[in-house]
């Protein structure tokens, strides 16, 4: 049965800025994890688990409940009590559970650093230890879930990064719909058209910052090699303040002083502002895949779908995003085979199925038969963002205070008119450095994390080429 979360609200803004202040002893726990992989044994005769989940769309639950119900009944004796968390909570929670030695048997986890932290700090166990590295790999958890060999997460779905527009609304600017803008010229050049068409042509809401994050994603990325650049420049190996690093803040600055961003942005949050491309006030937003089912019931195939026009050198500039939701085992459950077994159970064909059966979403695993795909945009996002080639979501490598102290406060002030992309720039290298003056015991963590990204990357495009 799901329930609501009882813990105490804390901001995801506030967790954030708090873990980017803590550096002493954080990797101290982290030691040496031997092979423990999880043997065929029988599964105990009664076991109560706790699964702790959240979504992007909430009503992803459903499927969890239904997959309980489906796992429970094919192991009499095993009930596993759901409980949905608050968004902002997410991470607090699971790291003050774990902390006091009481963490959920199953634990929903954020990408990249969001639970890369709860690693060193001992607190989840290579699931690889548990279940087999084919059907982690299957299930698409990206490099980011990976440290020193060992993968931390299983994939859930996908979180494809696109920019969404609004076909009718470009249609009526005398745009083609059809054909979005690839370049940076090329869009700028449609932003003026949209704005002189009296429409209000880009935006969201960055009362909340989450759309900073997401622009950063966007953006900065066509100016990296690799994901692995970007905590190098987080670790003080590379500088924000050279100009190809903050040049992304500049486009932000571009399309602020072109007037043509939304009036309301600073006051309104995120997820209130992007569904204002259904009803076309706004054009376009950025968003994510998940969300996009929704906006298909609403207006159909007039839901459009780009990446971001490239303006950058960098070798991922252009290349789709796609980040991935999914789950990991806590290192102080007792009931960690079974965990294992539950996370498995969800990776097979017919709950992968299910998921699209109940969500009209595709899930992350690789292996779905995605022939049952009965929509356009959703073949779009499927082929594009998921099957194609497609590289990692960076801000999941951010450390927490320079999301609180240098990415929010530069997005708002640029788009305030208080910023330039330039300034911007030096402002997030103090930021880096202060984070750094802070936590010195992290530095090698990263170091090394970042080095697996680099080598997973050039994996990734090996094997593209050889395809």
């Amino acid at each position: 049965m799901t329930k609501k979360t009882r813990f105490s609200p804390m901001s995801r803004r506030s967790f954030l800025k708090g873990m980017g202040a803590v550096g002493a002893g954080l990797g101290a726990g982290l030691g040496s994890t031997l092979p423990a992989f999880a043997k065929s044994a029988r599964l105990q005769d009664t076991a109560n688990l706790s699964l702790w989940w959240w979504a992007d769309d909430l009503t992803f639950g459903g499927w969890i409940e239904d997959t309980i119900a489906a796992y429970e009944a094919a192991n009499p004796g095993v009930n596993i009590e759901s409980l949905q968390q608050d968004v902002c909570c997410v991470i607090s929670q699971f790291t003050t559970a774990a902390a006091a030695g009481e963490p959920p048997d199953i634990a929903f986890l954020f990408n990249g650093l969001y639970h890369m932290e709860n690693v060193w700090l001992g607190y989840l166990d290579p699931v690889n230890n548990y279940i087999p590295l084919e059907i982690i790999e299957q299930s698409n958890a990206t490099a980011l879930s990976r440290y020193q060999g060992n993968y931390y997460r299983v994939g859930w779905y996908p979180v494809p990064l696109v920019w969404e527009y609004n076909k009718d609304v470009w249609d009526q600017a005398g745009l083609d719909a059809d054909n979005p803008p690839a370049t940076w010229d090329e869009w700028m050049a449609a932003l003026e058209t949209l704005k002189t068409a009296g429409f209000t042509p880009f935006g969201g809401g960055l009362s909340d910052g989450f759309w900073g994050e997401w622009y950063l994603g966007n953006a900065l990325t066509q100016a990296l090699d690799s994901p692995g650049e970007a905590v190098e420049l987080f670790i003080g190996d590379r500088d924000f303040r050279e100009p190809k690093y903050w040049e992304f803040w500049t486009k932000l600055e571009e399309m602020a002083r072109g007037g043509y961003l939304n009036d309301d942005m600073l006051s309104v949050d995120l997820f209130t502002a992007i569904n204002k491309v259904v009803t076309g006030e706004l054009a376009a937003t950025q968003n994510v895949g998940a969300v996009i089912p929704s906006h298909i019931a609403q207006i159909g195939d007039r839901v459009g779908l780009m990446t971001m026009p490239v303006y950058g050198q960098g070798a991922l500039a252009g290349v789709p995003i796609t980040d991935s939701q999914g789950w990991g085992i806590p290192t102080a459950t007792e009931n960690k085979e079974i965990a294992a077994d539950f996370i498995t159970f969800m990776q097979t064909p017919e709950r992968l199925n299910r998921f699209w059966e109940m969500n009209h979403y595709f899930p992350a695993n690789r292996t779905w038969d995605s022939s049952v795909i009965d929509d356009p945009v959703i073949q779009l996002m499927w082929d594009k963002w998921v099957a194609g080639n497609i590289t990692v979501y960076i801000p999941n490598l951010m450390p927490g205070l320079f999301w609180t102290d240098a990415m929010f406060v530069s997005a708002q002030e640029i788009v305030a008119g208080n910023m330039t992309g330039e300034q911007a720039g030096e402002q997030n290298a103090q930021v880096a450095q202060q984070w750094r003056d802070l936590n010195p015991d992290l530095i090698e963590n990263y170091r090394i994390y970042a080095q697996s990204l680099a080598e997973a990357e050039n994996a990734t495009l090996e094997a593209t080429e050889e395809a």
